[in-house]
């Protein structure tokens, strides 16, 4: 037996003994089971035990049964969401963007803003009716500000961005031309009454709003606006295009602000701000639209 013979022979160093053929030095996971236990039991100076080779698992076991654990899992981030609220409504912007797969929402779009020669072609009157429109709605954006209890937009006040004085001012140089001013329409009264509820039930839907309106009229509505002035009087610049200041660091600065209040929302909030981004963009192009009626 192995025993016997390691005990009577005489001891040589470790390099110099010979094993069976079949137990070779190697790595730990590649031993036999047998040839592990000799590894273990003859080996003293060794300080630790080798690790084992399948990870182990615990299982809390109670008296009516194993329990268990679902694992935790995290919620996927919105577009935009580490960059605040704002770049999540760009993302939603873009998504509205993308044109449909079958190309027919495309095509009705295009027919209804496109500012090509032939299909866009603006009126005194339809352009009367939009500013008309406009102060509506820039009316009630700029009241609701001013004078709602709710502290969430305490910061918007004087923003420097708003437009109502100014498009007075453009309904008098009108006037004195001997064109008439109408009443509002459907599409700004619409719109106007719509915010007036929206503010009172959730302060994040209206800053959506808010921050859309101002927004889509210094990205889209001043290039359109000074486009109708060439052709129709003679390149005038009206107030409703003017601004004391550099208007991007305006809206720069109203970004900012809603982006920290958005920092306060909860996951529910921020998505129904993101819900009504398709909504304010809706009505903003049914203003512009009045521009061609």
């Amino acid at each position: 037996m192995l025993t016997c013979v390691v005990a009577s022979a005489p001891l040589r160093p470790l390099q110099s003994l010979s094993f069976p053929s079949k137990l070779h030095l190697f790595p730990q996971p590649y031993l036999s089971p047998i040839a592990h236990h000799f590894v273990v039991s003859t080996s003293s100076s060794s300080s630790s035990s080798p690790p084992p080779l399948t990870p182990t698992t615990t299982t809390t076991t109670t008296p009516t049964g194993p329990v268990v654990r679902k694992r935790k899992r995290y919620r996927k981030p919105y577009p935009g969401e580490s960059e605040g609220i704002v770049e999540e409504m760009r993302f939603v912007a873009m998504r509205l963007r993308t044109p449909a797969p079958s190309g027919e929402e495309e095509e009705e779009e295009k027919g209804e803003v496109d500012s090509g020669e032939e299909s866009w072609r603006p009126s005194v009157e339809g352009f009367v009716k939009y500013l008309v429109d406009s102060k509506l709605v820039f009316d009630t954006v700029e009241r609701i500000v001013d004078e709602s209890s709710d502290v969430a937009y305490v910061y918007f006040r004087k923003s420097g961005l708003e437009r109502a004085a100014s498009i007075s001012k453009d309904l008098e140089w009108f006037k004195e031309q001997n064109i008439a001013i109408p009443e509002p329409s459907s599409p700004g009264i619409t719109y106007a009454d719509y915010l007036n509820e929206l503010a009172e039930s959730s302060a994040p839907s209206f800053l959506c709003h808010f921050y859309n309106i101002y927004f889509a009229h210094i990205n889209g509505g001043i290039p359109i606006g000074r486009k109708v002035c060439e052709k129709l009087f003679e390149g005038r610049e009206l107030e409703f295009y003017k601004w004391d200041s550099d208007v991007q660091l305006l809206l720069k600065d109203v970004r900012e602000k809603l982006n920290k209040l958005g920092e306060h929302w909860s996951r529910e909030e921020k998505n129904r701000c993101l819900r009504e981004a398709a909504k304010s963009f809706r009505y903003s192009g049914r203003l512009i639209r009045l521009i061609i009626l």
